[in-house]
């Protein structure tokens, strides 16, 4: 199944979320990178990647995130996991891929991480 992916701009501007569907793997990929670039062009602060309709991830699509983390990261911005299937954290875990506080189980703990967040970078 080829890799499609959804991108969706959140009521909070600076958090763009990008859903895979398919399996991210060498021919996939290729979609992928074209959706973090369109999505980058929003300047998020914050990247969410919802995998709970991703199949199957490959060497190619493991680097495929790093290369979207390391571009977050220089731009002083996040990137975050939510719904990701127990086949693909098991990958995450083996290649220690992704860090563990940058996977969240549902949208719910997601959103109480950002307002935490939030709340501890506004001013008094």
């Amino acid at each position: 199944m080829p890799l499609s992916v959804k991108i969706q701009s959140t009521s909070k501007t600076e958090m763009i979320r990008l859903s895979l569907i398919g399996q991210l793997d060498a021919n996939g990929v290729v979609n992928f990178d074209k959706a973090v670039q369109d999505a980058l062009n929003f300047n998020p602060t914050t990247l969410v990647l919802d995998l709970i309709d991703l199949k199957f991830i490959s060497s190619s699509g493991l680097k495929s995130l790093a290369k979207a983390q390391r571009i977050m990261q220089q731009n002083k911005g996040k990137t975050l996991f939510v719904n990701v299937p127990p086949s693909i954290k098991k990958v995450f875990d083996i290649v220690k891929a992704v860090k563990v506080s940058d996977i969240f189980r549902n949208y719910e703990e997601l959103d109480e991480y950002l307002e935490a967040m939030q709340r501890a970078e506004s001013p008094p």
